[in-house]
């Protein structure tokens, strides 16, 4: 899927949105996320240590450190993502159903 997405990574935002990410950490508001224990995207259960902060919609692709654009996940999915969008990663997975059906 790399050959229909473009990303341009600009530094300055990167950094910038870099250091939100960390102030956000330290909210009560992300202390209560990490608390219910549960990623955001294959829904198991884990401790708060074991979960991460994702962004949405990837920094590097002009993603923003806010609380509508980060959610926990634990570290395989967020491995697994990388600079994915959500929507495009269902689309990979489409595209792999595809091709294993053939």
């Amino acid at each position: 899927m790399t050959d229909w997405i473009e990303i341009h990574k600009d530094p300055k935002h990167i950094a910038r949105e870099k250091r939100k990410a960390r102030e956000l950490r330290q909210s009560q508001w992300w202390r209560n996320k990490r608390a219910q224990g549960r990623c955001a995207y294959c829904q198991g259960r884990f401790t708060p240590d074991e979960l991460t902060m994702d962004h949405i919609v990837p920094l590097a692709r002009g993603g923003r450190s806010t609380r509508g654009n980060v959610v926990p996940c634990c570290k395989m999915c967020n491995n697994r993502k990388q600079y994915w969008t959500p929507a495009e990663l269902l689309l990979q997975q489409l595209k792999v159903q595809e091709s294993q059906e053939r």
